[in-house]
């Protein structure tokens, strides 16, 4: 560039900046610091869930037909468990258990416990059907589901999901961000 060229952009950075003045002070803000490393799951640590949600279920005939299901663990507050009732949080991942049997839902659930906080999410749903067809014994899958739930420390909550995303036949869990 020539030197006149040069010297005309620099007249007119001049002319537009003029009025500028230095600011007051001369803090910078401190970067952030970065969050501390998560470890992910562990193979040890997906066998573990999966092994627990094949133990023995749980026959929990408070569950039956289309009665509302809810569960929080000890310190959840309730307004925590009305807005999962209310749909307030996002599902981030859905689980369809329909026309499984009662082994083969526990072992996708445990996978599926397992992948979603290995991904961190911490609202899913699942789906066990309203058991319908499942005669006198009543809704099967939805007490395997509960009994699978409970005794996972990382659920803090579920509760039957709004009419629109499956009612009685499926729960929202709150799940913790951390391990506990």
């Amino acid at each position: 560039m020539p030197a006149a060229a040069r010297e005309d952009e620099s007249a007119l950075f001049r002319e537009a900046t003029r009025d500028v003045r230095p600011l007051a002070h001369d803090h910078v803000p401190a970067p952030r610091a970065k969050p501390p490393a998560r470890a992910r799951f562990t193979r040890a640590d997906r066998l573990a869930i999966l092994d627990e949600s094949l133990r023995t279920p749980a026959d929990d005939a408070s569950l039956a037909g289309g009665e509302v299901s809810s569960y929080a663990r000890a310190g959840v507050q309730d307004s925590v468990l009305r807005k999962l009732r209310r749909g307030h949080y996002r599902v981030q991942a859905d689980l369809d258990l329909h026309g499984l049997t009662v082994r083969q839902a526990k072992a996708a659930l445990g996978e599926f416990l397992a992948e979603a906080l290995g991904r961190h999410l911490t609202c899913v749903r699942i789906v066990h059907g309203k058991g319908l067809r499942s005669g006198p014994r009543g809704p099967v899958l939805k007490a395997t589901v509960s009994a699978v739930l409970q005794r996972s420390d990382r659920v803090l909550a579920f509760v039957s999901a709004r009419s629109v995303d499956g009612g009685t036949g499926a729960v929202y869990a709150l799940l913790s961000a951390h391990g506990g």
